[in-house]
């Protein structure tokens, strides 16, 4: 009966460690905080040496030993910074012994299933993020590229997300939202040739360019997870590749 016990609380730890886990990497943070968080949320339920392997498309753990293991695997990763900061609150009041285990599983399967946030604000989000960082990176440029930028941007965006619906390949998403921001961007320039397509979409691009995957990566590679930091420079670079490729075939046979 004790057996039988320990079997069923090790299997409740396991399911709230690699839940924990799963939801970090899919809001984009970097393995070893992933670990870390697991780490502590099994030895603050009192289990000792505990073991995880996580890395960007599966995260494993075992406890007792070694004698009882499991896996989850991650099939959608983005940035979603409050999620990684939402579990990793959860993990710090489990330690201050603010809630309990069980609380600790009902409020993460809660982070779980939340919605997040609204289209309309993300596109919102992607438009101001455009206009302001054209303005950023251009040292020369006019006001009117302004609106400019924050529509292709938005448009772009929106298109990635409605796309991303359709196919599970992030980087044929990516390559399709790369091409509308050409096509309107050289349509805005038809219309009015004060507007420059290339500030537009250097504003436009980086809703989508992989920033902080790339800074992640390296912050693996420095960390000495190898392959996560390989894996995630080669997603970065497929996608940079294919928000470049996009703009640059709507160029080349559209023409600016």
């Amino acid at each position: 009966m004790s057996d039988k016990k320990d079997t069923q609380f090790y299997q409740e730890v396991l399911d709230i460690c690699l839940t924990a886990g799963r939801l970090m990497i899919e809001g984009g943070s970097e393995m070893y905080r992933v670990e870390d968080t697991m780490l502590r949320i099994a030895r603050n339920a009192g289990i000792e040496d505990p073991r995880v392997f996580a890395t960007p498309t599966c995260v494993f753990m075992s406890l007792d030993g070694g004698d009882l293991s499991q896996m989850k695997q991650i099939r959608d990763r983005n940035i979603n910074l409050e999620l990684v900061d939402r579990v990793n609150n959860l993990s710090r009041k489990f330690a201050a012994k603010k809630i309990n285990l069980q609380e600790l599983r009902q409020q993460i399967i809660q982070v779980a299933n939340a919605p997040s946030f609204p289209m309309w604000m993300q596109v919102v989000g992607a438009a101001v993020l455009s206009a302001t960082l054209m303005v950023l990176f251009m040292d020369d440029y006019d006001w009117i590229d302004f609106p400019g930028a924050a529509l292709v941007g938005a448009v772009g965006f929106w298109a990635y997300c409605e796309f991303k619906k359709y196919t599970k390949v992030r980087f044929l998403s990516e390559l399709v939202a790369a091409m509308v921001m050409g096509l309107l961007a050289i349509g805005l320039n038809y219309l009015d040739h004060e507007m420059i397509i290339d500030h537009i979409l250097i504003g436009a691009l980086m809703t989508l360019v992989p920033g902080l995957a790339l800074t992640n990566a390296l912050r693996d590679l420095f960390m000495g997870d190898l392959l996560s930091g390989i894996v995630r420079m080669f997603e970065a670079a497929l996608s940079a590749l294919a928000l470049g490729g996009g703009v640059g075939l709507v160029l080349k046979f559209v023409g600016a």
